[in-house]
């Protein structure tokens, strides 16, 4: 699989999602994946960043994380995405740099990218869902494949059973409440064969 370019978004201010990322790549790398992690450009000002010890530590600790371009997009045959959940949204950041891509979908060049999503959220029914599904949305208007993990394998049930994408619960200290890793690294590598059955013509 190593003919497959997997682009891993992320958005994450507090290391939640980047994570998320890290695990993903690792799934897609296992399978020979020739991956990449991007982050999306923080928005957010910096007397509100400093005002969150956790916040700014991350964004020091993923200062060399290369943030997202457009000829990523064009570069990946698979993409795919990790947000915190915003009201059952995506977070601004995440759709500001969405909102750039009109010209890669006016000329054709989104269609056929086999593209798939993971949310978190600070409780068990924040809006991961939504979030994720929100996300897909747009993924349609781009003429994009979403590779839903779906009930495909039993480690979905196991990170609570979310057929979207993976979505995990954090508490107030950051700690992750499901136990998401091998969902993560499933959903990936589900992903990346999707984008090599789409690359071959074959299912």
């Amino acid at each position: 699989m190593s003919n497959i370019n997997t682009a891993i978004i992320y958005y994450s201010s507090t290391g939640t999602n980047y994570q998320l990322a890290e695990w993903a790549k690792a799934g897609a790398q296992e399978l020979g994946a020739q991956t990449k992690i991007f982050k999306v450009p923080e928005l957010a000002p910096q007397e509100a960043i400093d005002a969150n010890p956790a916040w700014k530590a991350h964004l020091e600790q993923t200062k060399d994380v290369p943030e997202v371009k457009l000829a990523d997009l064009e570069w990946a045959d698979a993409i795919i995405f990790s947000v915190p959940t915003r009201f059952g949204g995506v977070p601004s950041q995440l759709k500001q740099f969405l909102d750039t891509t009109g010209g890669l979908w006016f000329n054709g060049k989104l269609v056929n990218k086999v593209v798939s999503a993971m949310a978190s959220a600070s409780n068990a029914h924040g809006g991961q869902e939504a979030t994720i599904l929100s996300l897909y949305t747009t993924m349609y208007h781009w003429g994009a494949i979403v590779a839903a993990p779906g009930y495909t394998d039993p480690v979905t049930f196991g990170a609570g059973g979310n057929p979207y994408g993976t979505s995990v619960t954090v508490d107030q200290n950051g700690k992750m409440q499901e136990d998401v890793e091998a969902a993560v690294k499933h959903q990936a590598q589900r992903t990346v064969h999707v984008a090599q059955w789409v690359q071959k013509g074959t299912m």
